[in-house]
């Protein structure tokens, strides 16, 4: 008998209904109800993970702790339940395929014709009761990637079909996320679309157990008792989520319609009674209310899509709440910024986040927002290619080497104050292979990073190949970019700022992928109040 609960959310009619943040409103409430709980995400993608994906394609890759590139909700589930994750908690198809091909050159298939069935659909359940097995966890819950009938999705639906057999439907639940559409003509909202989806799901040989529907109006209990009947559910478990003004209020939505205490009910679960969500509803009380606003430009090349900076903009959220400060982020595509017009651009802001990435593209709009930042002593964060770019402006600008760049833009730069790792150069696979995970950063006295964070040693999350330039670290600290944090094990530099500055950092980790709801990542909390110091003082 299975100890450990599993949950499985699939979705139908469309996309981007939002399965991630259903699943990790669940978890919350879980927790909150004192269950131990994780959230793990099936991709049907084979790629073996994000790391390789243009931000374009697929938002950020999030990084893990133990160095996992993997899917953004990742960031989600990490964020509502403050309890990090691992590799364990996102697969892709990739992954799967490979790891059966390796076992299969191996020898371990004594033989057999290797099959999606059974010995895919058997890597796949393996990899969801990994979690499950540790002993850490009451309730799993995954979330499957795609919609219901994608060929890419299939053999996880018919995973799921034997794992409910397998482990009974006490220990198996399906909960399933649909579109409700309103037409306007007709003045309706329309259940057809999810009666179909639930068909292709019955089709494949599993019953939904609980409906979650998307919607933009309130549904009627005529229509939920429709839903109910014809998608063979009870009728408290249609679950309506209707579209919410922010993410953080979901969970509150969820525990109003009572998706929590249907999950503990069909799952055999004791009902430890009403969540208490104090904490929790204390921030987004915060965030509703604030007492002040500030508007931090975000300088990236990808800001067209909301997603590719998907953590950093989370964190603002979270550090506006810790603040009682509205943070409105205006982003400024670096590939068309330049000295002409770097002051019309950022003279109305109260802070400046550069922002990571890849490529030489957009990158000298990036060296030209760092500068505007420096001479006008506007609150300056940088993160990874950020940081990167405080050095190549200062070296340029204050040390006056002009053609300081980082080799990753210019191979044959004269002065590269940025280059490749050692333990770089000779690899040649792209995937998998950066300095990835928590590393260790010492940090040095009297400075801002070491008032923030209020320890001298911390961990933080990096996902890089190219490093400061260690031959050039005695002259940047004697023109006054000051080295404050220092990998112990490498003698990397992790950390820079300006002596003459009132807050300009630069770090060569990503501090965003571990803010969370309940602890708000002290350097954007820092950034947060520095920018409405430098609005209050205008």
């Amino acid at each position: 008998m299975s100890t450990t609960k599993y949950i499985f959310v699939t979705g139908g009619v469309s996309s981007s209904l939002g399965k991630g943040i259903i699943a990790a409103s669940l978890a919350k409430l879980l927790q909150a109800r004192g269950y131990r709980v994780t959230i793990q995400k099936l991709d049907p993608y084979i790629n073996i993970d994000p790391g390789t994906l243009n931000p374009y394609e697929h938002g950020e890759c999030y990084v893990t702790d133990d160095g996992a590139e993997t899917d953004l909700d990742l960031g989600h589930y990490e964020r509502f339940l403050n309890v990090p994750t691992s590799q364990a908690n996102n697969v892709t198809t990739g992954r799967i395929y490979q790891s059966v091909i390796e076992k299969e050159r191996r020898g371990e298939f004594l033989g057999k014709t290797v099959q999606v069935v059974p010995h895919i659909t058997n890597e796949i359940k393996e990899r969801i009761q990994i979690l499950g097995k540790s002993g850490d966890y009451d309730i799993v819950i995954t979330e499957i990637g795609g919609t219901v009938g994608d060929i890419e999705s299939l053999p996880y639906i018919e995973s799921v079909r034997q794992l409910k057999w397998e482990l009974g439907n006490q220990n198996c639940l399906v909960i399933h996320l649909t579109l409700i559409p309103y037409l306007s003509a007709a003045g309706e909202l329309k259940t057809k679309p999810t009666q179909h989806s639930v068909k292709t799901l019955m089709e494949s040989g599993i019953q939904a157990d609980i409906l979650v529907c998307r919607t933009e109006h309130h549904l009627s209990e005529e229509l939920r008792h429709k839903l109910a009947l014809f998608c063979n559910v009870g009728k408290d478990a249609v679950i309506e989520s209707i579209d919410a003004s922010t993410i953080y209020d979901v969970p509150n939505l969820m525990l109003e319609e009572g998706l929590d205490k249907v999950t503990l009910q069909k799952l055999g679960l004791k009902d430890t009674g009403s969540p208490p969500l104090t904490a929790w509803n204390e921030f987004v009380k915060r965030h509703k209310n604030p007492r002040a606003h500030v508007t931090i430009g975000l300088i990236g090349k990808y800001v067209e899509l909301q997603d590719s900076y998907k953590s950093i903009l989370e964190s603002f959220i979270h550090a506006g709440a810790a603040n009682e400060v509205k943070v409105k982020v205006q982003s400024i595509h670096s590939e068309f910024l330049d000295a002409s017009n770097v002051a019309s651009q950022m003279q109305e802001l109260d802070a400046v986040l550069v922002a990571p990435g890849f490529g030489e593209r957009g990158i000298e709009g990036k060296v030209e927002a760092v500068r505007y930042a420096r001479e006008n002593k506007l609150p300056f964060l940088g993160i990874c290619l950020g940081m990167q770019m405080a050095v190549i402006e200062y070296s340029r600008n204050v040390l006056g080497l002009k053609d300081a760049n980082s080799t990753e833009m210019n191979e044959n730069t004269a002065f590269p104050v940025i280059d490749l790792m050692e333990e770089q150069k000779t690899i040649t696979d792209k995937g998998g292979t950066m300095r990835l995970g928590a590393w260790a950063c010492e940090l040095k006295d009297d400075s801002i990073v070491k008032d923030v964070y209020g320890v001298s040693n911390i961990e933080e999350r990096h996902r890089h190949r190219f490093e400061y330039n260690n031959a050039y670290r005695t002259q940047l600290e004697a023109a006054g970019l000051k080295t404050t944090g220092i990998n112990p094990q490498t003698n990397l530099v992790e950390i820079v700022e300006i002596e003459d500055h009132p807050w300009f950092v630069g770090v060569q980790y990503h501090p965003e992928y571990k803010s969370t709801v309940a602890n708000p990542h002290s350097l954007f909390v820092s950034l947060v109040a520095a920018a409405l110091n430098y609005s209050n003082n205008r």
